[in-house]
């Protein structure tokens, strides 16, 4: 019956049919001739029935005949029930399972039909029976690891883009979902054709869905950033897949995880409903695309760094998101935390290159850059700045430069026609303090030898009057080189912040110091006081500075509770090099009629870090000297110095020398400044810093005629210090600067010091020293006449030396071995003679003189006076 009723109706012959029908009527004799017909006529239906498979008809028959269809196709049939709700039938998913495990060449047929039914059912509307074939796809995902999966998986990935392409929310989760369990699969065969292109453009556009209903958006939301984090997961990994971190991806995964945590910013911004509140509970798709960011991010290698923060930038860029900065800064401490410490330059030189980029843009802009790079160079770790920290340092002074003419000039370019755009003024001042922040926010990343480059490269952009820096003529050149002075010293101020170093004479080398002490000779009083406050940063290095920020007369230093160690041998050799040099400068810096309270607060400081940092017995001399000399200016006046000005000095010298004679502890000392300071708190109390730092100073009309209780008398000073063993002959002289022509950038050379030294002591020790020749004066014809001179004497040294080589290379060898005998004999006789009137000095006349003190004593030729012949002499 089964297989007569699958024949066409042409196959069924009448004697067939009339033998079966009469074998089957009620009384027909079963004879073994009728059984031998049934069982012909059996063959005949299956002979016809492979005759017609052979001739195309095969798909007919499977089609009417469910017994006739493929194992494979039963089996995934029979795992859906009649009813969608009762849900996939788990005995038979069993079987399939084992059939799939047991027959692996099947896995791409079991696929493939399972996408068709899945098509079909997605078509009519059968949801039901979608949901149970793609649960039936991921137990077979879970299950099968053979080599022919692949085949497999591209039917399952053409259902998941099926699924992911509808329009309804809850196919497009379930496809999503589906995704992230095959990407957490780890497959045992490499894939040469797979692509996830399709699914990287569809999760970036669910990221950016915007649904009418909160709830619905959120969902596909959170499905499109798993499915962008199931991607990630199946292709970074894996070097024969499409490369994740190529731009052409990276561009739409990005953006798209920055766009659900920039809109999580804008939700906190508004006050949250109660509604709201209580969701928090559950995770919020930023929270989701924050977890993503870190991880795809922590996974960077470091060649794709680049690519991964390039879209980031893009994306602040797009939304004009620099300002506020609040949510760029939270980007790139995701970023910083995120990758792998030593990749955290490359992050920095990028911010950088975009800086650059936008140096154009409006102030906000980069000053929101700028912050960010400050953050992040808090983040990163000691070092981490890379191997060309200069280039960050050059690039920060350089945007410093261009935003002062910009503000100067109040137009980006007016060659590009955009000098029409507004410049604010104060938005460029804002920009130029963001800068100054960024540097010392880099600077305190760097260790201590880095940072001794970084401020001896930022004092050789500040532009110095009469030096290698062309200064620019004009009111717009003054304005801005001064501008870029002020700047450019409020960057290294910002360095010199914390800069913790045992070795002075290292870390300041003369062409640090030179220059930075020339700028504090300029009549700008703003440059002066940036230049002092370098110095005392660069000099306290055990946080005492801020316990002298206020100047007064205390009387008892203890209570400041000072850190002081022994100075140093490395700051002994320091102050022994650049002391007179420092006391010079001060010295000027007080003369100065520009002077007001922070100026005098700076000096004072500046003296109170060098009697506390690199106090020697020599040192603290000559310090009290410069106090007393500045006392001295302020008494004789011969500048007109203001009457304010005149008791600022006062009062700075009653309170540094307070302060130490407090540290010497030498009691007469101690003394006699009190007894000077209380004849000033009774008599003159205008010459005490707390009568004269005051907002509305308590002064006199004139200061000119002071009583000697008052002063503080060298004389005095001398005598107490010198019973202590200080040297009291050098505190009895008094100080005066040496107001003579310096090299400020360059050092003389060390054998032109070594001649004018030994010059002096000639003409000083000279026994005929004669009257003081007249100056010869200096016109034209003098300098001219001295040029000539010199170029003669070398022709005739050039010859000279010329002679003597071409004597040695022609004359013959005994003429050369007679002349150099000859000055060797000559060379041992004046060596004789020397020796004699060394070791045995001829009698005196009268025999011994006895000296003042009782003492014999010989006449002798002391040896620098001796006349040693040229041989002797190299």
């Amino acid at each position: 019956m089964l297989w007569g009723g699958c024949l066409p109706a042409s196959q069924n012959s009448t004697p067939f049919s009339m033998t079966h029908a009469a074998s089957q009527a009620p009384g027909y004799p079963q004879t073994g001739c009728a059984r031998m017909e049934r069982g012909a006529a059996a063959n005949c239906r299956i002979w016809e029935a492979t005759a017609a498979g052979s001739r195309g008809l095969k798909a007919g028959v499977c089609g009417c005949c469910g017994a006739l269809r493929p194992r494979y196709k039963r089996l995934v049939d029979n795992i859906f029930p009649e009813d969608s709700e009762d849900g996939l039938v788990k005995s038979n998913m069993e079987k399939l399972t084992f059939y799939a495990l047991s027959a692996p060449e099947k896995l791409d047929r079991i696929g493939a039909y399972l996408s068709e039914r899945l098509s079909r059912d997605v078509a009519r509307h059968r949801y039901g029976y979608v949901c149970i074939a793609m649960e039936a796809l991921d137990q077979l995902l879970m299950a099968c690891h053979c080599q022919s999966i692949n085949l497999f998986v591209e039917s399952f990935l053409k259902m998941v883009a099926k699924l992911v392409e509808s329009e309804k929310p809850d196919l497009q989760i379930l496809g999503t979902n589906s995704f992230v369990k095959f990407a957490n699969i780890e497959e045992d065969t490499p894939s040469y054709h797979r692509s996830y292109d399709f699914f990287v453009s569809r999760f970036s556009e669910m990221c950016h869905n915007n649904d009418d209903e909160l709830d619905v958006r959120n969902k596909i939301r959170m499905a499109g950033i798993k499915g962008l984090q199931g991607v990630v997961r199946k292709t970074v990994n894996d070097e024969l897949q499409a490369n994740i971190w190529d731009p052409q991806h990276m561009d739409k995964i990005v953006p798209s995880l920055l766009y659900n945590l920039q809109y999580a910013e804008e939700a906190e911004s508004r006050s949250p409903s109660p509604l709201q509140a209580a969701d928090k509970e559950k995770e919020s798709p930023a929270e989701l695309a924050e977890r993503c960011l870190r991880e795809l991010l922590g996974r960077a290698a470091y060649g794709n760094i680049k690519n991964a923060t390039k879209p980031v930038l893009m994306h602040l860029d797009n939304h004009k998101l620099w300002e506020p900065q609040i949510f760029a800064i939270r980007c790139f401490k995701i970023i910083m935390y995120s990758i792998q410490p030593q990749h955290s330059h490359l992050v920095i030189q990028q911010l950088l290159g975009h800086l650059d980029a936008n140096s154009k843009s409006a102030a906000t802009v980069r000053a929101g850059i700028v912050e960010v790079l400050s953050e992040a160079a808090v983040i990163a770790a000691s070092g981490s700045v890379g191997p060309t920290v200069l280039e960050v340092f050059n690039t920060l002074l350089r945007q410093l430069r261009l935003s002062i003419d910009y503000e100067l000039t109040g137009s980006y370019d007016s060659a590009l026609n955009i000098g029409s755009k507004i410049i604010k003024e104060h938005e460029e001042r804002m920009f130029q303090e963001a800068v100054i922040k960024t540097i010392g926010s880099f600077a305190s990343t760097l260790p201590t030898y880095q940072r001794s480059e970084v401020m001896l490269f930022i004092m050789s952009k500040v532009p110095l009057p009469s030096l290698q820096h062309a200064i620019e003529m004009g009111k717009t050149g003054v304005n801005r080189t001064r501008l870029i002075q002020i700047m450019l010293l409020k960057s290294l101020l910002q360095v010199s912040i914390g800069f913790q170093c045992s070795n002075l004479l290292s870390a300041l080398p003369s062409s640090f110091l030179d220059p930075l002490l020339c700028v504090s000779l300029m009549e700008d009083g703003e440059i002066r006081l940036f230049v002092l406050e370098i110095l005392i940063s660069l000099m306290d290095r055990h946080g005492n500075r801020h316990k002298f920020s206020a100047i007064s007369t205390i009387s008892d230093i203890s209570v400041l509770k000072l850190k002081v160690d022994k100075c140093s041998r490395q700051d002994t050799l320091f102050m022994k090099k650049h002391a007179q040099q420092l006391y010079r400068h001060i010295y000027l810096s007080c003369n100065e009629r520009t002077n007001i309270h922070p100026h005098y607060e700076a000096i004072y400081g500046m003296l109170a870090m060098i009697s506390i940092e690199l106090a020697t017995e020599e040192v603290v001399v000559d310090l009290i000297r410069l106090v007393l000399a500045v006392q001295e200016l302020a008494l004789t006046n011969e500048d007109n110095l203001p009457v304010y000005n005149r008791c600022a000095l006062y009062a700075i010298c009653a309170a540094y020398l307070n302060v130490i004679s407090q540290l010497t502890t030498v009691p007469a000392f101690c003394q006699h400044i009190h007894e000077v300071i209380e004849a000033r708190q009774k008599q003159a109390p205008y010459l005490l810093p707390e009568d004269v730092f005051l907002e509305k100073p308590r002064l006199p009309k004139s200061v000119d005629h002071l009583e000697r209780e008052v002063l503080f008398l060298q004389s005095k000073i001398s005598e107490v210090l010198g019973g202590s063993g200080y040297n009291s002959d050098r505190l009895s002289t008094p100080y005066i600067p040496q107001l003579t022509d310096e090299d400020r950038l360059s050092k003389r050379k060390s054998i032109g010091d070594t001649m004018s030294l030994q010059v002096e002591v000639e003409s000083r020790n000279s026994p005929e020293k004669e009257e003081k020749a007249p100056a010869e004066e200096i016109t034209f014809e003098t300098l001219k006449k001295a040029i000539v001179d010199s170029v003669a004497v070398e022709e005739q040294e050039r010859e000279r030396r010329r002679q003597v080589v071409e004597k040695f290379q022609k004359a013959p060898f005994e003429e050369i071995a007679a002349h150099c005998g000859a000055r060797a004999t000559l060379l041992q006789s004046k060596l004789n003679q020397i020796f004699d009137i060394t070791i045995r000095p001829p009698p005196s006349p009268s025999g011994t003189i006895t000296a003042a003190y009782g003492q014999p004593q010989h006449h002798s030729i002391p040896v620098y006076e001796m006349k040693f012949p040229d041989l002797c002499v190299y």
